[in-house]
């Protein structure tokens, strides 16, 4: 039996839960005295405050890849005039990013398994800092590409821990909502690579890449104050046997009590299974997965890679070069450019934000795929036939801004927002670092090939290729991708094994009832 939708009357912070239908809540608390008490109302503020902090905090680490990202694409420019690199070396220098940060990656699960979410995140910050210390006052390249090293394998761990942790510890109504907090954090930090890029670029060609690189330290310390405040995940707190720690942590994330004890009862027994031998190894449940399992690598899998290679990280890191392709000749109006380019990221990431839990994962999904690849065909249409002209520019600024939001609005955010809430507790961590392998792997590739495949089959042919890869991202998300909006992480499990039907993406009665009595609250 599946309910209509229901959506979030007013009094929230977070955005309206929505689950198809219809415009007001008609259901009613049978226990309710219809206001509630002063201390419930307050603790209910408390908790949301509370949660929202942890997700600001956590998601810090994903400011340092987008600024790397951002900041890149114009210090290349001076790199390349004050250590002499050649075509072959900027492409390892950019790509390289990207394939070690796989490393840092792969080690995250683990390490998060090990030693908790919270101070994997603190360990990311820190080899972080060290490879940015080490690119800022590089004499050459070799001694710059070290400094890549620890730069990416911090990142790599940075960006596999953060929205696990954030899924863990959010409450179901809002998970979507706080888990594409990561995503918004890449955005605004390659906003500031750009702006960064645009700020220095006026002085001398060996100074100014430096303090482009060593800009990139400074988020990072505030990552030391975030340990301060952030509790670690109540779910690897039951894996560890503390399950008073984790009860507290529930009780401060949760709007009620009796619901904290919920939930702490379902994460109890999910970790059973683990505790008890029901399952197999984790490795080994990954490299031959059970039906239920394989249908979960193949949607963390398939979307992180999708998310790749579409060409976005071309788009972003070679956003320079493509207007150049345009007609753009000044390094100053390049870098201008490129602004435009991350204001517009930016702003749509904070749109989807606010729909991912309403509007639902799957049909953001849709309109981004969409939307990507007629942008991505436009512009290749636009730079093999109308470059060189104002036209060309206009419409190359606009076609290259559209891809950037068309991507921002859904296939960023929720790629990884899916990525942290579809696999069971035992497997959540090492298959996620496997996602954001696969992620990264795809980034590396483009991001190492995207000038040399330009030089042969031109930049217009290139995004031709991306819209291909782009159209074929729409009938994967049709074919494969469900909807998980609305369900705690437990029931996407057994969603996953057949447990709870899904139809048209409707949510079951009892996920409806668990969001009325939410709804009624807020």
């Amino acid at each position: 039996m599946t309910l209509p939708a229901l959506e979030n009357d007013g009094g929230s912070d977070f955005p309206a839960v929505s689950i198809i239908g219809s415009k007001r809540n008609k259901y009613q608390r049978m226990d309710s005295d219809g206001e509630g008490t002063r201390e419930d109302h307050h603790h209910r503020s408390r908790s949301r405050k509370y949660v929202m902090a942890c997700a600001f905090f956590a998601s810090l680490n994903n400011v340092l890849l987008g600024y790397d990202v951002g900041v890149m694409s114009g210090a290349v420019l001076f790199i390349q005039q004050d250590l002499n690199i050649t075509e072959v070396q900027t492409e390892v220098l950019i790509g390289s990013l990207s394939i070690i940060s796989l490393f840092g990656s792969l080690a995250g699960g683990r390490t998060s398994d090990s030693i908790g979410r919270k101070w994997t995140m603190a360990l990311a910050a820190l080899v972080f800092q060290a490879g940015a210390a080490v690119m800022a006052v590089a004499p050459s390249f070799e001694v710059l590409m070290i400094g890549r090293t620890f730069a990416g394998i911090g990142i790599g761990l940075g960006v596999m821990i953060a929205p696990v942790y954030i899924a863990e510890i959010s409450p179901t109504v809002a998970r979507g909502f706080l888990t594409s907090f990561p995503e918004i954090f890449i955005n605004l930090g390659i906003l500031l690579g750009y702006v960064s890029n645009y700020a220095f670029s006026g002085l001398s060609v060996h100074i100014s890449w430096r303090i482009m690189l060593a800009v990139g330290i400074l988020p990072s310390v505030f990552i030391g104050f975030a340990l301060c405040v952030i509790p670690e995940s109540p779910r690897w707190l039951v894996l560890k046997g503390q399950v008073d720690r984790a009860r507290e942590v529930l009780m401060k994330t949760n709007e009620r009590d009796d619901e904290a004890e919920e939930r702490l009862a379902e994460i109890q027994l999910a970790a059973a299974k683990t505790e008890g031998g029901e399952e197999r190894p984790m490795w080994r449940e990954l490299l031959s997965p059970s039906p239920a399992v394989r249908k979960m690598l193949i949607v963390g899998f398939g979307i992180q890679c999708f998310q790749q290679i579409t060409g976005i990280d071309a788009t972003v890191y070679y956003s320079p070069e493509i207007l150049k392709e345009a007609g753009i000749q000044d390094e100053t109006k390049l870098l201008a450019a490129t602004v435009a380019v991350g204001i517009t990221k930016t702003l749509f990431i904070l749109f989807a934000t606010f729909l991912i839990d309403s509007v639902g994962r799957k049909p953001l999904l849709y309109v981004s795929t969409v939307g990507m690849t007629l942008c991505l065909f436009s512009l290749s249409f636009t730079l093999t036939f109308l470059g060189q002209g104002t036209l060309g520019i206009a419409l190359a600024l606009l076609f290259v801004c559209g891809n950037v939001a068309f991507f921002s609005i859904g296939m960023g955010p929720v790629c990884w927002v899916l990525t942290s809430e579809i696999f069971p507790l035992r497997l959540r961590a090492q298959a996620s670092a496997l996602g954001a392998v696969g992620n990264r792997v795809c980034s590396g590739i483009v991001a190492m090939s995207f000038l040399s495949v330009s030089r042969a089959i031109t930049v217009g042919g290139t995004f031709f290729i991306f819209s291909l890869v782009s159209a074929l991202s729409v009938v994967f998300v049709y074919m494969l991708v469900p909807e998980t909006s609305g369900k705690s992480l437990e029931q996407i499990e057994l969603m996953f094994q057949g447990g709870i039907e899904r139809k048209g993406g409707e949510v079951e009665l009892g996920d409806a009832e668990r969001l009325v009595r939410k709804d009624q609250e807020f």
